[in-house]
C-alpha cells in the first residue's frame, strides 16, 4: 500500500483485498474499533460478504500525557496494561482506577449511543476480524483482543493498515493472525500516514452502523 494513505476507505479497501482468504465465509464476522476503524471495517465487511458489529475500546493514558497509553479497557471487561509504560512514570493504582473508571463510563456511553438495544453478537467458533484505522502502542487493540479470546472465537485476526513493526510484532503473540499493510520506521502517529485523517463523529459512526445494519439512523 502506498503511503500516505488516502483515507480510512481506501485503507478498508487495500485490507479487503489482503483478507480476500474470509470472503463469504459464514463463520467471519467483522469487529470495528470506533470511532477511527468503524469506516476501514465497513469496507471490509462489505467486500468480504461478512457481519459488522462493534468492539468499544477506550485508552487510559497516562496522567499528564493522555495521549500515551498506559493501558486499555474494552467491552466485556476486557483490560490490558502497559507495565513498563506504568513502571517508568511511577503511576499509583489508585490513579490507573480512576482514569479506568472515568473511561469506563465514557465506554458505557458509546455502547448506548452505537449499539442502542442491539444485542451483543455470539463469537464463540466463529472467525473475528479486528479492525482499527492504525496502531500505534496497541494497547487498545490488545485489550480487543482479550476481550474477544474470552468469548471463545475459533480465530481472531487483527487487521490494520498501518502500525509500527514492535507492535504488530507484539500482536502476533496474542492474536491467531495480523494483517498490517505498512510498517513504517520511525512511526511517531498514526495521522502522519493518512492524507486525509478526519475525526470520526458518533452521528458518522451511527449513520455508518445504521446502513451496515439496514436500520434507521435514528432508531
Amino acid at each position: 500500500m502506498k503511503l500516505p494513505i488516502a483515507n480510512r476507505k481506501a485503507a478498508g479497501q487495500a485490507l479487503a483485498s489482503a483478507l480476500s482468504g474470509y470472503r463469504e465465509r459464514d463463520d467471519t464476522i467483522v469487529l470495528a474499533l470506533p470511532r477511527g476503524g468503524v469506516p476501514v471495517a465497513v469496507e471490509i465487511a462489505r467486500e468480504l460478504a461478512a457481519r459488522l458489529d462493534l468492539m468499544i475500546v477506550r485508552k487510559l493514558g497516562a496522567p499528564g500525557q493522555e495521549e500515551l497509553a498506559m493501558g486499555a479497557i474494552a467491552s466485556g471487561g476486557g483490560r490490558v496494561m502497559n507495565e513498563d509504560v506504568v513502571k517508568v512514570l511511577a503511576i499509583a493504582p489508585q490513579t490507573v482506577e480512576q482514569v479506568a473508571c472515568k473511561e469506563m463510563k465514557e465506554l458505557q456511553r458509546r455502547e448506548q449511543v452505537y449499539r442502542g438495544d442491539r444485542p451483543w453478537p455470539d463469537l464463540a467458533g466463529q472467525c473475528v476480524i479486528l479492525v482499527d484505522d492504525g496502531l500505534a502502542t496497541g494497547a487498545t487493540m490488545r485489550a480487543a483482543v482479550g476481550a474477544v479470546r474470552s468469548r471463545q472465537p475459533a480465530r481472531i485476526v487483527v487487521a490494520v493498515p498501518v502500525a509500527p513493526p514492535e507492535t504488530v510484532a507484539r500482536l502476533e503473540d496474542e492474536a491467531d493472525e495480523v494483517i498490517c499493510l505498512e510498517q513504517p520506521e520511525p512511526f511517531r502517529a498514526i495521522g502522519l500516514w493518512y492524507a486525509d485523517f478526519t475525526q470520526v463523529s458518533d452521528d458518522e459512526v451511527r449513520q455508518q452502523l445504521a446502513a451496515a445494519w439496514n436500520e434507521p439512523a435514528d432508531a
